[in-house]
This record gives C-alpha cells, structure tokens and sequence, in this order.
C-alpha cells in the first residue's frame, strides 16, 4: 500500500497549508477571548471559507469533499495551534446520526449550524444506575398525544451545561426486552424541566454533568427512527463516539508533544531522546499512533463507500485512551521535580502533561470502558462467544433489581 500522496494530494495538502497558515487564530487574536468564543470564531472561520466538516455534503454545511481530503485537511490542522474544540460530539456523533436518521427537513434546518458552530450539541446517554450497560437505562419518555413527557436522570454529560441541542436515549416500553424498548429523541437543552449540574473533576475541571428532567415535553417529531428502534439509533451514535473518543485528537499530549519534551529535556545530563528505555516507549507509542491514524483511514473509506462505522471503531478506543493516559504520566516523569507543579503560570507547558493524566481517566470510561470494548471485540469482531446475559429475552420490568431482592 502506498501512502504517499498522489499529484492531485499533494496539491490539496499545498492548499490546506496556505490557508491554514494565513488565516489560523494569533495568539494575540485570542488572548482576552474565552474558550468557547474562540472555539466558535475559529469554526465559523472554518465554514465561511469551506473548510469546516469537509466529508458532510455541501448542503448540510460540509464540502463533499472526499475521505482523502478529510484526512489531509486533519493532519495539517493537527500541526498548527488552534483552539480548544467544542463541537466534537456535536459534529462526531450527533451529526452522523442526525444525518442517517433525520427528516430531509430537519437535516437542512439542524447540521449546517453544528458546522459552522453556531449551535453546540451534545449526547445524554449514560445513567447513574445503569452503569456500562446503556440498555439498562431507566429515564423513561411517556406518550401524551403529539409530545413525550421525560422523566429521570443522566450523568457524565460533557458539555451539558454549554450546549444549545442534545440527543437522548430513552425506556418508551418497560414491558420487553431491555434493548427493544427504548426510542431516541433530540431536544432544546434550554427547555423548561431541564437542570444541568457540573460535576467537579479530580483534574479541577467541571466539563461533565449530571442533568435531571422533570416533566419534559419533547414533540415526537423530535424522535429518530421508530418507537422502539433506539437502541439501533444509538448504535449509529455509538460507533461514531468510539471512532472520535479513539482518534487521539484533540488539544492533551499526543506523540509529537511528548517526542519534542523528550529532545528538550535531559537524563544523566544527556537528551532524554538519546536514553534506550526513552526510546523504546516511544517507539511503541508511534506504532500505536500510526496504528490508530492508518484505522481510523479505513473508517474514513467505509463512509465514503456510505456505510455506517462499525465495531472495529472499539479498537480505536481501547487503544488511544490507555496511551493517552501512559504518555502523560511518561510526559511527567521526564519532567522530574517539575512535573509535581501543576499551576498554569509556573508549569512547564502551562500544566499540559498534569491535566492530561489527571483528565485520562475519564476517557477511558467516557464511550465505554476497557473492558466494555474488549468485549465488543472479542464478540463483534473476533466472533468469539458472548458472554452469559442472565437478563436476555426477560421484560424489562421483570428483570430483577437490587431493590427487589429482599
């Protein structure tokens, strides 16, 4: 296979980096700018000259552009400073669902404003009881003429608290199966019956939440897909959220921050790079990153063909979460002494290493943890035998609960 580009991509790659270099946010642009409105002048940015979501048709705000060209444009992109992305869930997961599940309508009217980052989404999936098991979810959605009537609570929500629109997954039907009684919703985050609630990280960060609803009324012209059908739905946004969470984008340490550290830094008086242990994990974190890229190259050719990411996308997770989290606490230790300050005006790096490990974590159970992807490999993949479902076939409402059992 040949990786190298073609005449017509090399040519792309030359116009990505002109405009790229010309038009990519100063540092004195964003100076006095909070995060979230520097993020957005970037976006629209992005959209107002055709370069935000190229892959999305051009009349959902994208370019129609091909997968090459998505790749190309990301990996210039990846070598310049920009802004913190907040639209990741809203243009990674909730779009491609929006985009295989929505009204020709409601396409139209939703996915050019999370290109262009007018509106913020994000995804409502997880619950307090329900733990990995998504379908164990309890927050239900009663029909009441035209509209649905939300009750219950989800939890680990990035971005609730900023976000404009959000997908959610809910139980319509307590009376079958776990995974056929559940439908799929999107809904205004601003809605009367919504309360968001920031939840403080061990990082210090606040970006999940946990979010109640108490009598929500969301039309049913809202739902995607058939009453009962969500968990398919959910599957689309699912897979989508594995491949973006896997990806190893993003703004924390990654291999060419860490290799840089290790040039700059020294062991024994001498480069740090020039160290044989030093060496050799970087050299397994490169062969896990091109790894994760030359994947993620063949999700990106799935699409193009039009068919939906599947469950290889797992592997991405399960491998850029745990590396992500490795090459911090390494980033740390090449820091020495150094490494134990972790405070934005003294830190090396503004503190990069130590909010990357402290955050890690998170990623790792954030779309699935470890152990939910090596499953889905082992059992989607791999076709090795499930495990035992002790609750499989049974009423959602007969299956027993820790408050049941006397």
């Amino acid at each position: 296979m040949d990786f190298n580009d073609t005449p017509k991509e090399a040519e792309f790659r030359i116009e990505v980096r002109t405009w790229l270099e010309a038009n990519a946010p100063t540092e004195s642009e964003l100076r006095d700018m909070e995060p979230m409105a520097s993020s957005k002048l970037w976006q629209k940015r992005k959209y107002d000259a055709g370069w935000a979501c190229l892959r999305w048709p051009k009349e959902y705000g994208g370019r129609g552009a091909s997968a090459i060209e998505q790749v190309i444009y990301s990996q210039e992109e990846a070598k310049i400073q920009t802004p913190d992305n907040v639209f990741m869930i809203g243009q990674g997961m909730c779009a491609p669902t929006m985009m295989a599940w929505a009204t020709e309508e409601q396409k139209r009217e939703y996915v050019p404003a999370i290109a262009s980052g007018e509106k913020v989404w994000c995804q409502l999936f997880s619950e307090p009881a329900a733990g990995s098991d998504l379908a164990a979810l309890t927050t239900k959605a009663e029909r009441d003429g035209d509209d649905w009537i939300i009750n219950g609570q989800k939890i680990w929500t990035s971005g609730a608290h900023y976000s404009d629109y959000g997908v959610i997954v809910l139980r319509t039907d307590p009376t079958v199966p776990k995974h056929k009684g559940l439908s799929y919703f999107f809904f205004d985050m601003k809605s009367e019956g919504v309360e968001t609630r920031p939840i403080k990280q061990i990082s210090g960060a606040s970006n999940f939440n946990e979010v109640y609803f108490t009598n929500l009324r969301v039309p049913d012209t809202q739902r995607l897909g058939k009453v009962g059908q969500g968990w398919e739905v959910a599957l689309t946004t699912l897979m989508n959220e594995r491949a973006s969470i896997g990806s190893g984008g993003g703004g924390g340490v990654n291999f060419n921050r860490l290799f840089k550290l290790a040039q700059d830094v020294n062991i024994n008086d001498k480069p740090a790079i020039k160290n044989d242990v030093v060496r050799e994990k970087l050299a397994n974190w490169y062969v896990q990153e091109s790894g994760l890229k030359f994947t993620g190259h063949r999700t990106l050719t799935a699409l193009s063909r039009g068919e939906l990411p599947g469950p290889e996308n797992s592997i991405g997770k399960l491998v850029g979460a745990p590396k992500s989290q490795d090459m911090a606490s390494f980033g740390l230790d090449l820091l020495e002494q150094s490494g134990a300050i972790w405070d934005d005006e003294y830190s090396d790096f503004r503190g990069l290493y130590q909010t990357s490990y402290m955050s890690s974590p998170a990623i790792r159970v954030a779309g699935g943890t470890d152990e939910i992807m090596a499953n889905i490999i082992a059992e989607r993949v791999l076709g090795l035998p499930q495990e035992v479902r002790v609750d499989k076939g049974i009423p959602f409402n007969e299956i027993p609960t820790s408050s049941s059992v006397k």
